[in-house]
Parts: C-alpha cells; sequence; structure tokens
C-alpha cells in the first residue's frame, strides 16, 4: 500500500497543485507529473518542435550536398533520435508511476527510468550521428576540415572530452525528463498542502457558523437584558399587575420570535427579512413596556422585501444600540424608526432615532464592529455601513446590501 494520499493520475490537478501557466504549450502540466496525460500532451509539444528542427536540418544537410535525398534522410534520423531523448525516459516513468506502487519503491523507480532514458538518449544520439557523418561527410567535408586540423595534446584532448561528456550528461538529463523530476517530487507535497489548506477552511468556516450561532443566542436571549425585564416585571406586579401582564405577553412574543429559529440550525445563517423585523418589533415593543410607554416605534417593510435574505443578528444590534446610545441617556419622550426599501438593485436598512445623538466612543463597540465584519464576509465591498448623527437632533445607522432573490 501506498504512504501518501492517493490522487488520480488521468485527471487534472488543482489550480493550487499546478506549476506553471495555462498556455497552450503547457497545457500537460495540469497533469499529474509522468502520468499518461501528461506524457501525451509532452510527447506532441516536443514532437512538434523536433520535426521542424530536423526538416530545416534535412534541408540544410541536403542543400550543402546537393542531394536532398540524404538530407531528407539525415533529418529523419535526427527527428527520430531526439524523439527518443524527449520520451524515453518520462515513457519509462510514466510506465513506473502506472503501475501504483508504494511511494518509496515509485520514487526510486522514476529515477532509475529517468536514467535509463538518459542511457536510450545517448545510445539514439550515437546512432543518429554515426549516420549523419557517415553519409553526410562527404558534403560538409570543407565545413570540418577547419577542425580537423586543430591539433591537441592529450591533456587538453582529455579535457574537451570531459567538458563534452559533461555538457551531453545535461543535455540528456534534462530533455530526457530530468526537469521533471523537481516537479513531481514537489507534487505529492503539493497535493498535500492543498488538501489541508481546504481542509482548514473548512473547519474555519465551521467554526464560524458555530460562533455565528453562539451569538445569535447571546444577542437574541440576552441573559442581562432578560433578567432585567424579569425584575421590571416584579417590580410591576405589585404597583401595575396590567403593565406587568402586557410586559411578560411581550417577553414571550420576543422569544417565541427568537428561540424557534435557534433550533433550526443553518437556518440561522440564512434568515429573512421579515424574521428580523418580526423580532426587532418584538424587541421594540418590549422596550416600550419597560420604559413606561415613553418610548415609541415603527417598522416600515413592503411586503414584497419581508422574504428577501438578509443576515441574522444585525438589525437587531443597530436597535439595541439606537436604544443604548439614543433613547435611555435622553430624557424625555424617544422614537426609534426601522425601514427597508429599495435603492435601485440594493436594499437599504435604516434604524433612525430622535435620541442623544452621537457622542465621542459611540461606533467602536463590539455590536457594530461584528455588524461591519457580518458584512464584509457575506459581500465582501458590495456593502456599506455607515452612522451619521441628524441635522437636529438623533441618529441613523443604515445598512445597504446588494438585492438578494428571495426564497
Amino acid at each position: 500500500m501506498r504512504t501518501d494520499e492517493t490522487y488520480p493520475l488521468n485527471q487534472p490537478l488543482p489550480a493550487e497543485v499546478l506549476v506553471g501557466g495555462n498556455a497552450v504549450w503547457s497545457r500537460y502540466r495540469q497533469y499529474p507529473v509522468f502520468s499518461g496525460a501528461w506524457l501525451r500532451g509532452r510527447s506532441l509539444l516536443f514532437g512538434s518542435i523536433i520535426a521542424l528542427f530536423a526538416v530545416v536540418s534535412g534541408i540544410g544537410v541536403g542543400a550543402a550536398g546537393r542531394d536532398y535525398a540524404v538530407g531528407m534522410l539525415a533529418g529523419a534520423h535526427l527527428f527520430v533520435a531526439f524523439l527518443l531523448m524527449a520520451t524515453a525516459g518520462p515513457g519509462f516513468a510514466a510506465w513506473v508511476r502506472a503501475q501504483r506502487w508504494p511511494l518509496p519503491r515509485e520514487r526510486r523507480g522514476v529515477v532509475v527510468a529517468v536514467l535509463l532514458g538518459m542511457g536510450v538518449s545517448a545510445a539514439a544520439d550515437y546512432w543518429a550521428s554515426s549516420y549523419v557523418d557517415r553519409e553526410v561527410n562527404r558534403s560538409i567535408h570543407r565545413a570540418r576540415a577547419v577542425q580537423t586540423e586543430l591539433k591537441f595534446d592529450p591533456g587538453e584532448r582529455a579535457m574537451v572530452m570531459a567538458l563534452n561528456l559533461a555538457v551531453l550528461a545535461v543535455v540528456y538529463g534534462l530533455f530526457g525528463g530530468g526537469l521533471a523530476l523537481r516537479a513531481y517530487f514537489s507534487e505529492g507535497r503539493r497535493w498535500r498542502e492543498d488538501r489541508q489548506r481546504k481542509e482548514l477552511t473548512a473547519l474555519r468556516t465551521q467554526k464560524q457558523q458555530a460562533d455565528l450561532r453562539l451569538g445569535l443566542l447571546q444577542a437574541q436571549v440576552e441573559p442581562h437584558f432578560l433578567f432585567n425585564t424579569l425584575a421590571s416585571v416584579r417590580a410591576l406586579v405589585r404597583q401595575d399587575p396590567a403593565q406587568a401582564e402586557a410586559t411578560l405577553d411581550a417577553l414571550v412574543d420576543h422569544l417565541r420570535a427568537t428561540i424557534p429559529k435557534l433550533r433550526d440550525g443553518e437556518a440561522n445563517l440564512h434568515s429573512t427579512l421579515g424574521q428580523q423585523l418580526d423580532i426587532c418589533a418584538s424587541y421594540l415593543e418590549l422596550m416600550r413596556l419597560r420604559m413606561g410607554g415613553r418610548l415609541s416605534y415603527a417598522v416600515e417593510a413592503e411586503a414584497a422585501l419581508r422574504a428577501r435574505p438578509f443576515p441574522a443578528l444585525l438589525l437587531i444590534t443597530l436597535v439595541e444600540n439606537a436604544i443604548k446610545h439614543g433613547i435611555e441617556p435622553r430624557p424625555g419622550a424617544g422614537r426609534i424608526e426601522v425601514r427597508a426599501s429599495l435603492r435601485g438593485e440594493r436594499l437599504v436598512l435604516s434604524v433612525v432615532d430622535d435620541g442623544a445623538g452621537l457622542q465621542p466612543g459611540v461606533g467602536g463597540g463590539m455590536g457594530l464592529a461584528n455588524v461591519r465584519e457580518q458584512l464584509a464576509n457575506r459581500y465582501g465591498d458590495q456593502a456599506t455601513f455607515s452612522l451619521r448623527s441628524l441635522s437636529g437632533q438623533g441618529t441613523v445607522a443604515e445598512i445597504v446590501v446588494p438585492l438578494e432573490p428571495g426564497a
């Protein structure tokens, strides 16, 4: 059995795993190195280049010797030799990969295959060169005359031969698949890193969703808010039983609007505007009763907009912020209006209060930071959030998002 994560050799690699671009001449690199598809694409590319080189060389040899038949034979020999040099090692390596041996054995086999291909390259080069030298020697005798007249001492001859062998080894190795070895050995690592990145992204998404559900539970049924409401009811029981009963009814309505949605799992992440408006309305009614009637409110939206998707938690956060920083600090009556409207192809949500207005430090709290983060995560730069003072007194919090199709 293999010890690494196996992946199909006949399918393109993920974009994150690829080495090289997506140009026409390099599309074979979309497949695993030394796979069948990789070998076919590479052989077609190299074969086309070698064929052009062979034709040009054959014409040149034919023109030099005034014998184009010999030139074409020389070109054919060069084509076969260079094609073997380009495909022998990769072909042997592709056969090795197709066996799906255990990874250590496969890697040893691939290296041996490339080395074997280098041997085939040397033999093919010798065969083609011998033929050209033998059959075309007379035609190029003058061109080689200067070379034959050069004399080398034994030390120089050994140095020239060593350099020649080194150059040939590099040419055979690189041309015969040596360059692909590096991509082959790093392919498994790149595949595993890509898998790990995707798994990490999935885990982060799950964590964000879990955190969002927890935030929904905390924001929609805030213990501090709940305890204060119950304390208000307790104080009203003796002073104004009817008011206490109305406050309890409003609390039940608010809990009925929020708690069932916590049981829906993913439904919290895909709520509608109507659901969020209902939560805001029940919360405002409860706060109206708790504040002794000095709060008035309105929730306005076209019926057609209520079915549109809208993120949970955003509107109620703005309403809570309006009460906490706008209505409560200011003595006397106050009013909050929640409006939903269309502006072209964009949905506009605004929470308007006539309270104390913007104060230093307002706008940088955790609640509004969460609003900005949710908008950025869901809509990117297509959504905007603004908080501004009115000309007289009060504040406007406005969210503008793309209009999503209704459910």
